[in-house]
């Protein structure tokens, strides 16, 4: 197979979960670039209306749906509805998710309860639900959104590392449970990435901006197009023999104790 026909996404339907920002917003684009089309998902009305606007401004064709991917009910309300008005869904990316920077001595167990909720369960129940479809089909791709708080722990993230620590097995768990029905689920860990909401921060003498930019080998934040050729990667054919695997967009933070050109 060319390699053009391999990231091909054309015939693909693609559902986003928090796909109406940020890093969520640039692996959608990156997957409507490839052909796909595009089903966003948010929980805000006006945010979800403003950026499915935004993607059909710039040329994607996109369809917007109002859920919360904790709630179960409203989750397998919504898929029924995608696959009978806009078509099977080929490609899940379960990007939906928050945190709360609170010391673990002072963290509510509501709040750490609502951060592992947001952030592992919903992850189970959206792909659940289109996991379904899929296995009928016998075809799909299923991505799933970690973080370096995967294998590193970090001060005030305690509940956030916990839930992307627990995707990650999740993920390898979907990938057993459901390869033999030719569904790839596979984990993306982003790095740090200039978005709205690190903005703040990466200005020059900054002390976080130093220590990324001074932690990181490649010596740079990334840039949220960073992510778009291992998004690409893992919802086409391309990688149809890839599963159970997290791919860490890094810029080398995980392979290394410091930056090693510092180092010599």
């Amino acid at each position: 197979m060319k390699a053009a026909q391999l990231f091909n996404l054309s015939s693909k339907r693609a559902l986003i979960t928090g796909g109406t920002h940020g890093l969520g917003m640039a692996m959608a684009r990156a997957l409507g670039s490839a052909g796909a089309t595009l089903i966003i998902n948010g929980h805000t009305p006006e945010k979800l209306e403003s950026a499915v606007a935004q993607y059909i401004k710039e040329g994607y064709d996109t369809h917007g749906y109002l859920f919360d991917v904790t709630n179960e009910a409203a989750v397998n309300e919504a898929i029924q509805l995608i696959e009978h008005k806009v078509g099977p869904i080929d490609i899940l990316i379960n990007n939906a998710g928050i945190i709360k920077r609170t010391p673990l001595l002072d963290m509510a167990v509501d709040d750490f309860r609502a951060v592992i909720d947001v952030d592992l369960v919903g992850p189970f129940i959206v792909s659940k639900h289109v996991g379904k479809y899929m296995v009928q089909r016998k075809s799909g791709k299923i991505i799933n959104i970690c973080s370096m708080m995967s294998e590193l722990g970090r001060n005030t993230v305690s509940a956030y590392a916990a839930a992307k620590g627990g995707l990650k097995m999740l993920t390898k768990n979907m990938a057993t449970e459901l390869a033999r029905f030719n569904i790839q689920v596979n984990g993306i860990g982003p790095g740090y990435f200039a978005t709205d909401q690190t903005a703040p921060i990466r200005v020059d003498g900054h002390p976080f901006n130093e220590f990324i930019i001074n932690r990181t080998p490649a010596g740079r934040w990334g840039d949220p197009d960073d992510l778009a050729g291992t998004t690409i990667f893992l919802s086409s054919s391309a990688s149809n023999f890839v599963n159970g695997q997290i791919i860490y967009v890094d810029g080398g933070i995980l392979a290394t104790l410091g930056k090693p050109s510092n180092e010599l």
